[in-house]
């Protein structure tokens, strides 16, 4: 029997879920971070790391970089790329613990895609018959059509692999999402080009290339998703990834008030707003807050154990004193 409830029941499954750590909200110290990166106010230091999409890739480059460097990493994965960094610091922890600082998450589905997960469940979007079109070319565009890496981001894939592969609790975490602009102007713009005559678009598992006569802008497809994703779920998103889905256990979580839907990051541009911050700005005040939540759990723990080792002196005090 098919069931018409789709995604309503695995939406925002981490933060129910009661063994996993809860999120700290790190928004109004990022925005504080992002305030003076605006005024000419820098803090991080003058190194770069990049990312793979492969979990073993990102591993040997780490190292490679550790190695020629000898310093540690900070990693900074937006959507599907979060997912790929995280899964490697999860596999290959031992030996990459003393080479990494701390991983930011932006706008990636951690706990799972409702659109990936619907689009690979047959007969959940039968009367989205066109939006699941736009889901699909979105999906394609964003993961270059590939279906296992689809398959990835379904929320049964999500919920297997954490299970089996959390990241270590020690590893300092920022995670950051924002929602789309669901505006009468912007969805607008998607029903005027709705009008013009739209093929057919080849299934994902074919292998095929999704294509369009027409140029659909990016912005109105993705606040039709995040209205999809609004109605038939009541979540907030980005137009690919909800809100709730983004929210990394145990992480310093960072919500800003600006409306920013999922490509804004990677395709913002010089002609966007001047009184705003731009993606390079957003990304180094997220990496700066990284260094923060670093330093804050690195005293934590050297605290926790002073504390034990105070402990363990009174406890061998204690003994010999018996024994006397």
């Amino acid at each position: 029997m098919i069931t018409v409830r789709g995604s309503a029941d695995d939406i925002g499954w981490l933060q129910r879920d009661p063994t996993m750590p809860p999120v700290e909200d790190g928004t109004e110290r990022f925005m504080e971070i992002l305030g003076d990166i605006r005024h000419g106010v820098h803090r991080l230091p003058n190194s770069m790391a990049s990312v793979e999409k492969n979990a073993r890739e990102i591993k040997e480059y780490i190292e490679e970089f550790y190695w020629g460097s000898k310093k540690r990493v900070l990693l900074l994965g937006h959507s599907k790329g979060g997912i790929d960094a995280a899964a490697a610091l999860s596999l290959y922890w031992p030996d990459l613990k003393d080479k990494v600082a701390g991983l930011v998450l932006a706008q990636s589905p951690y706990g799972g895609s409702p659109i990936a997960t619907d689009i690979l469940r047959e007969g959940q979007l039968g009367d989205y018959v066109n939006l699941r079109k736009l889901m699909e070319i979105l999906i394609c565009k964003v993961i270059k059509g590939d279906l296992q890496a689809l398959e990835d981001l379904t929320y049964e894939k999500r919920r297997e692999f954490l299970k089996k592969h959390p990241l270590p609790k020690e590893l300092p975490v920022v995670s950051f999402h924002t929602e789309a602009a669901i505006s009468p102007a912007v969805l607008a713009t998607l029903s005027r080009v709705a009008h013009a005559e739209l093929p057919m678009v080849a299934p994902l598992s074919t292998g095929q290339p999704a294509k369009l006569p027409v140029v659909i802008p990016l912005g109105a497809a993705m606040a039709a998703c995040a209205q999809l994703l609004q109605v038939r779920y009541g979540k907030k998103s980005d137009g690919l990834v909800t809100c709730c889905d983004a929210e990394v256990p145990g992480s310093i979580v960072v919500r800003p008030k600006r409306k920013l839907d999922h490509a804004w990051m990677v395709y913002s541009s010089l002609t966007d707003d001047p009184s705003e911050a731009d993606a390079s700005q957003v990304c180094e005040a997220l990496l700066t807050l990284l260094v923060e939540v670093g330093k804050k759990k690195s005293d934590h723990a050297d605290m926790e154990q002073k504390k034990s080792n105070h402990a363990d002196v009174g406890q061998k005090k204690s003994d010999h004193a018996k024994d006397e």
